[in-house]
């Protein structure tokens, strides 16, 4: 989409109506390397939109244009700004031009999917729109798919364990060992293996994993863990490998997935073993963290075979280790689930 570049940084004043609302907002519209960006006059952003499939929805000769982001939704932008709107026009027209056969891309999409028929399109298409979708989706987007996907789960699980005191315990955890965009750490009474992950850094851990333990390092191991399978799998490639293609597509279209199929996914998810993990490369995590490795390394393997690479790096960083929990706090978190 070489006819973006000469629109970066291109910005407008616009009414945003979301999905489902009456009343319009004051936003700023900006370009994106494949999206239409909608935030507020905060800078915070509100919406992502996917240039392919953005649509004027009233006629052309209008002096105000407005927009949609697909078909199906009654989600609305409004602009008067020319230069906006002509380049939009350009990009979509440069779009249609790079197309192999006339449509919309949600057509070309649904047109190969259908022609099941050539080898090539049924085992090349799901993979190369997967690739895709997980390669452009905005990290945004991914804290809002993580989001919706732990509303599916707390819906199967319950909800989760909660006190004023554990909350404050498990923020340090986190902290301590994840970035500040990701989604959080959640503790549930039960319904979780012990350890799980979503989209957008949401790490799920089972009650058994703070209360059957003593250290809190071994909290902190199963953190490090799920945090290193989501760098050996993306999870949000995991859910749309397990979804289908119309999911990747709807994805890539809309930028959001349906409700339905995140139920579904909950469902599988919940069952699914906990992935393996590279050892060696966990070990270095530990060591990145100063935390300590062989309380996590003992609890999985009582006997430490299987986790030897853990207890030894454990053994020659023993002086470069930090206090995960001071005690008050590791009793509050211990006491999460009691209420």
């Amino acid at each position: 989409m070489t006819a973006l570049k000469e629109f970066d940084r291109l910005e407008a004043t616009a009414l945003w109506r979301p999905e489902g609302e009456t009343q319009r907002i004051e936003v700023v519209m900006s370009m994106g390397e494949a999206t239409l960006i909608i935030s507020d006059l905060n800078d915070k952003t509100l919406s992502h939109w996917s240039l392919p499939a953005v649509e004027r929805i009233n006629s052309a000769t209008e002096s105000i244009a407005i927009f949609a982001p697909s078909p199906d939704t009654d989600e609305r932008l409004e602009t008067d700004d020319e230069t906006m709107i002509a380049a939009i026009t350009r990009i979509q027209r440069a779009i249609e031009r790079g197309t192999p056969r006339s449509g919309r891309l949600r057509s070309l999409f649904v047109a190969s999917a259908i022609a099941g028929a050539v080898a090539l399109s049924v085992f090349w298409l799901p993979d190369a729109l997967v690739r895709q979708a997980v390669s452009i989706v905005p990290e945004v987007t991914r804290a809002q798919i993580g989001t919706k996907l732990l509303g599916q789960v707390k819906r199967l699980a319950g909800q989760e364990c909660t006190s004023v005191h554990g909350a404050q315990a498990l923020h340090a955890l986190k902290s301590q060992l994840m970035r500040p965009s990701a989604g959080g750490v959640v503790v549930f009474r039960s319904g979780v293996q012990l350890a799980q992950h979503l989209p957008g850094g949401y790490i799920l851990l089972n009650r058994s994993v703070i209360e059957d333990y003593e250290d809190p390092d071994v909290v902190a191991g199963f953190i490090l863990a799920e945090q290193q399978r989501i760098a050996q799998a993306d999870p949000l490639e995991d859910l749309l490998r397990s979804a289908g293609l119309m999911a990747s597509l709807k994805l890539l279209t809309s930028g959001s997935i349906p409700d339905k199929t995140l139920e579904t996914y909950a469902e599988d998810l919940l069952r699914l073993d906990m992935a393996p993990v590279d050892i060696n490369q966990l070990a270095e995590r530990f060591t990145q963290a100063k935390v300590r490795p062989q309380p996590y390394a003992y609890a999985i393997d009582i006997t430490g075979i299987s986790t030897l690479p853990l207890i030894e790096a454990g053994d020659l960083n023993s002086e470069t280790t930090d206090t995960v929990l001071e005690d008050g706090e590791w009793v509050a978190l211990q006491d999460i689930c009691s209420s």
